[in-house]
């Protein structure tokens, strides 16, 4: 017993110095951003390298955020984040709620080629889509970047709603339908509840790409007014180079952010990504 009891602690003290490895490995690049931060210019490009900053440069980030309008690009950028969750959290449910409780002509042919989509790069859509946008007007405008949120949010949403509905028991459908419940009683009352984890995934992973995403904005928005956060970051760089300071200064407040939502969603992340299905 104790030599078993003494491999298991050894097994676990193992996990966690390999856990603690990696979470500094991890952490490294967030603290050279934040290094980088609070360093001016010269700082940085200093031989050998400066592990710490010496003298701070605390005002780094309040030049970053005056050098462009960020709190327009703040704005526009929680405005696209709000729809496409909202979107993607409606329409992913209400695609997996029909592919995996109801019952229609060719509904497998369907979703295999839902799926297949999934193996089709994004590039090699994408001139046919910037010029689909083009034909219906919708150039420099938010439709591009918002429509196909709420179009089911892609095949993977899809695909992760469907999942966790099929691990839910239809014995409650077949209940809420002999007390008189219709289709959409059922899947807003008595299923929407049970797929907090699961929209807390697609919200976390909708939030990230929104916030992140810099090829949308690039191409499809030409007015400053309707930039979003990652062209603003893209600014602080020049075809000679850029103000690293000011990038890094500007990087930091715009992570912050995404650290808080997954801070606060953690639990239902991991809860969603293990599919674990009704609890007692």
């Amino acid at each position: 017993m104790m030599s078993r009891s003494t491999a298991r602690r050894v097994k676990l003290g193992v996990c966690y110095f390999l856990v603690a490895v990696l979470s500094f490995t991890f952490f490294i690049p967030f603290y050279w951003m934040i290094r980088s931060a609070l360093m001016d210019h010269a700082q940085l490009f200093r031989y050998p390298v400066q592990i710490f900053p010496n003298p701070i440069i605390w005002d780094n980030i309040p030049y970053a955020m005056r050098s462009q309008p960020f709190a327009l690009f703040f704005r526009n950028t929680i405005i696209l984040v709000v729809l496409n969750v909202s979107g993607v959290v409606i329409t992913a449910s209400m695609a997996g709620y029909a592919f995996s409780r109801l019952q229609w002509r060719g509904k497998k042919v369907v979703f295999y080629c839902l799926l297949s989509t999934m193996m089709i790069p994004s590039f090699i859509t994408l001139i046919p889509t910037f010029l689909i946008w083009g034909n219906l007007g919708f150039h420099n405008t938010w439709v591009p970047l918002i429509v196909p949120a709420w179009m089911g949010g892609g095949a993977f949403s899809i695909f992760l709603s469907r999942q966790f509905f099929m691990t839910i028991p239809k014995e409650l459908d077949e209940a809420a339908l002999i007390d008189g419940a219709h289709q959409w009683k059922i899947f807003w009352v008595i299923l929407m509840p049970l797929l907090k984890p699961v929209l807390a995934v697609l919200a976390i992973f909708t939030f990230m790409g929104t916030w992140n995403d810099l090829l949308g904005p690039l191409i499809y928005l030409r007015d400053r007014n309707l930039h979003t956060l990652s062209l603003a970051l893209a600014n602080f760089r020049g075809p000679f180079g850029g103000r690293w300071d000011f990038l890094m200064a500007a990087s930091a407040i715009v992570t912050l952010p995404m650290v808080v939502v997954f801070f606060f969603f953690q639990r239902y992340f991991i809860e969603g990504v293990t599919l674990t299905g009704i609890k007692g």
